[in-house]
C-alpha cells in the first residue's frame, strides 16, 4: 500500500451483487449472498492468479470494491478472471436456494490512486464506479441468462482487452455511459453467454470509439424498453435503454437519470 498522500497505480475492480435489496431477501439471505459472494470472488483471484492477501479490499455491502497490485498482469482480469468468477457462482447457485442466488455486475479500469487515512481516492476510482452503475450494464446482466456482466473502461479495453487474443474481444461491445458527471465510452460482455464475435469490430480505427468521436442521439432513436421488476432468479429491476447505430451496431445510450447514481462514491 502508498503512503498518505502518494499516487500509485493500480488495478480497480468493482464488484456487485444484482438485486441484493430485493424484498424477497430477507437478513439471512443478504447474510448468506455476502458469505457466497466474496468466497466466489477470493477462489476466482486464486484462480487467476491474483494474490487475494496482496489487494486492498472495501465491503460495499452488495459487493465489494478491490485494488490489484501495479505488478499484477492485467491479462489476469479479462482471461481468467470473469470466467473463473462465473463459474464459482453457478457452483453457488446450484445449492443455495432462489433468494440466495447470485448474478454480479463487474467493472474493470486502473489508474493512479491516492491512500489517505481513511481508505482511498481517485478520479479513475470514481469512473469504475459509475460504469458499475451504467444502464446498459444493468440491462445486458438483466437480459442475459448468465450470472456475470463485465464492463471495462476505454483505456482498458485499448491497452489491454484488444491486445489479448484469450481475452476473446470481439465478444466486446461498445456503449456510451452517462452516469451524474460522467460521459464515456466503456465495453461490455458477457462472459458466460458472450456476444458472437464482432469481426468489424476488431478492424475499426480505435480512435473511433473515442468520446469525442460518438455522434449525438439522433432525433428519431430507437427505443427498446426493458422494464419491470424482475424475479431474484433473473435479476432485479432495471429501466429503458435507448439506442443509437454507431459504424452498423446498436450503442446503448444511457441517460444518467438518479437511479444510475446510487452506490456510486461522492
Amino acid at each position: 500500500m502508498g503512503g498518505v498522500g502518494s499516487a500509485v497505480h493500480r488495478t480497480i475492480i468493482v464488484v456487485d451483487v444484482e438485486g441484493f435489496g430485493n424484498r424477497l431477501r430477507t437478513n439471512e439471505h443478504q447474510v448468506n449472498v455476502r458469505a457466497g459472494l466474496y468466497r466466489a470472488v477470493r477462489r476466482a483471484f486464486d484462480t487467476a492468479g491474483v494474490p487475494w492477501g496482496s489487494c486492498h479490499r472495501e465491503d460495499r455491502g452488495d459487493g465489494v470494491f478491490i485494488l490489484a497490485p501495479a505488478e499484477t498482469a492485467k491479462a489476469h482480469f479479462v482471461v481468467t478472471l470473469p470466467h473463473a468468477l462465473a463459474e464459482e457462482l453457478r457452483e453457488h447457485n446450484a445449492t443455495h436456494r432462489p433468494e440466495e442466488r447470485i448474478r454480479v455486475r463487474m467493472a474493470l479500469h486502473a489508474g493512479e490512486v491516492t491512500y489517505d487515512q481513511h481508505g482511498v481516492t481517485a478520479a479513475s476510482i470514481n469512473l469504475a464506479f459509475r460504469l458499475l452503475d451504467a444502464r446498459p450494464l444493468k440491462a445486458a446482466l438483466a437480459e442475459s441468462p448468465g450470472v456475470l456482466a463485465l464492463i471495462t473502461s476505454e483505456w482498458f479495453h485499448d491497452e489491454v482487452v484488444r491486445h489479448s487474443e484469450d481475452a476473446a474481444p470481439a465478444t466486446y461491445r461498445p456503449v456510451r455511459v452517462a452516469v451524474k458527471e460522467t460521459s464515456a465510452v466503456a465495453w461490455i460482455c458477457l462472459p458466460d453467454h458472450p456476444y458472437p464475435p464482432d469481426a468489424a469490430q476488431q478492424a475499426e480505427p480505435v480512435q473511433e470509439h473515442r468520446i469525442e468521436s460518438v455522434p449525438p442521439q439522433p432525433p428519431a432513436v430507437q427505443h427498446v424498453t426493458a422494464a419491470g421488476q424482475g424475479s431474484i432468479a433473473s435479476g432485479a429491476m432495471f429501466g429503458n435503454v435507448n439506442h443509437y447505430h454507431h459504424a452498423g451496431r446498436q450503442v446503448p445510450l444511457a441517460p444518467g437519470d438518479p437511479a444510475d447514481t446510487a452506490g456510486a462514491p461522492q
